[in-house]
Order: C-alpha cells, then sequence, then structure tokens
C-alpha cells in the first residue's frame, strides 16, 4: 500500500518511516509522550552543548524589577535572545519568560543570578521538562496582483489569519513556536517583507508543572 511503498522508499525494508505528507518543518499540536526535542537536550547536555533554554520567572510586580533582572544578563555577558513580561492573575505579581542559549552549566549559573535577586519569587527552566510554547508574529506583506493568492494559500498552510487588508499589502498574523514562524518566513518570497513583529516565546509546563507560590 502507500505507507509501505513511502516506508520502503525513504528507510528501505523494515524500518518504519511517516508518510511524505507528516514532515512538516514546523512542529505540531500531536507530542508524543517524550517529546523528541527533551530526548535530545538530554544528549546534548552530556556534551556541554549549547542550547536553547527557555526560563520562566515569578517575580514581585514593582517598578525596576525588569531593569534589575536584565541588567544581570548583561552584567556577565549572558544573551537574551527575547523577553516577555505581563502581570499574572494575582496583581502583585508578574511572569517573565526568558529565553536564551547556554550549556547547562551557564543556565545553572543564571538561575542561581536570579533567585538571588530580591524581587524574585521563583524561577523555573522550562526546557527541564516538558513545556508548551508559543510566539505571536506579525508580517506585513507585499501583496499585488498574484501575489494576493498565494500569500493567501501560505497562510492557509501556516494556519494563520490576515488581520488587515489593503489594495498593495496584508497584514498577517501567525501564532505558534518559534521554529513554526521561522518557516513562515523563509516559505515566503523575503523581497516581499515589509514589516516583521514577534512577542517573543512564551512558555508552560506541561501537565503538573505549575509555576506560582
Amino acid at each position: 500500500d502507500v505507507y509501505k511503498r513511502q516506508s520502503i522508499g525513504r528507510g528501505g525494508p523494515g524500518r518504519s518511516a511517516c508518510p511524505r505528507f507528516l514532515h512538516f518543518p514546523f512542529t505540531t499540536n500531536l507530542l508524543p509522550a517524550e517529546p523528541v526535542h527533551y530526548r535530545a537536550r538530554g544528549r546534548a547536555a552530556k556534551r556541554g552543548i549549547r542550547m536553547k533554554h527557555i526560563i520562566a520567572v515569578l517575580l514581585e510586580n514593582e517598578p525596576g524589577a525588569l531593569s534589575r533582572v536584565v541588567g544581570l544578563f548583561s552584567a556577565r555577558g549572558y544573551n537574551i535572545e527575547s523577553l516577555t513580561v505581563a502581570p499574572t492573575e494575582d496583581a502583585s505579581l508578574s511572569r517573565m519568560t526568558i529565553v536564551t542559549v547556554g550549556s547547562d552549566e551557564v543556565i545553572e549559573q543564571i538561575t542561581k543570578h536570579l533567585n538571588r535577586l530580591i524581587e524574585v519569587v521563583k524561577v523555573v527552566d522550562l526546557t527541564e521538562g516538558a513545556y508548551t510554547e508559543r510566539e505571536l508574529m506579525l508580517v506585513k506583506v507585499r501583496a499585488v496582483g498574484k501575489e494576493r493568492e498565494e500569500m493567501k494559500r501560505m497562510v492557509d498552510i501556516f494556519r494563520g489569519h490576515i488581520i488587515d487588508v489593503t489594495d498593495k499589502s496584508y497584514t498577517i498574523e501567525i501564532t505558534g513556536d518559534q521554529s513554526k514562524n521561522d518557516a513562515f518566513l523563509q516559505a515566503i518570497d523575503r523581497s516581499a517583507i515589509l514589516e516583521t513583529v514577534r512577542t517573543g516565546s512564551s512558555g508552560i509546563g506541561r501537565g503538573e508543572r505549575i509555576l506560582r507560590v
């Protein structure tokens, strides 16, 4: 049958393979019990490889708290790829999500320094276990003539939405993890991109993993 023919074509008899249409350039909501990225992270940690980490920080909602966290990273030469912060259901607390890259030793040092700040209540490295990640991206693209239908087709493929329309442009909303949003930018004509805005990643632990006081 079709599945067997594709399996043999990809990896030879006896090797399992997914049908061609399952190989998307971005992750889906169908997550295995132990995510592939989690297994790969464990192997990389043993070799000291720098990997992306998503650090969730619960801190007091006070003036200057954000600047002290950013200052900590800057003073010690740690890089912040993205940072989001907003109040939680408790108005006295804010939740910050920091995306950074480093080895496990560097991330351990970052976590220790964050815990020493007076305003910080709790720190969790979400990438130590199973988690869900989302980022909102807005892209304004040129859309004239035949480009309009092609751009609509790409938006549908990535399950996005067109939220603003003019006679010369579309503004597109894409929500997903970082790899999905990167894949959308790579899939469309780079010269058609007029403007891009990304919120940065927000993450939350899966199942019983909860960050709260």
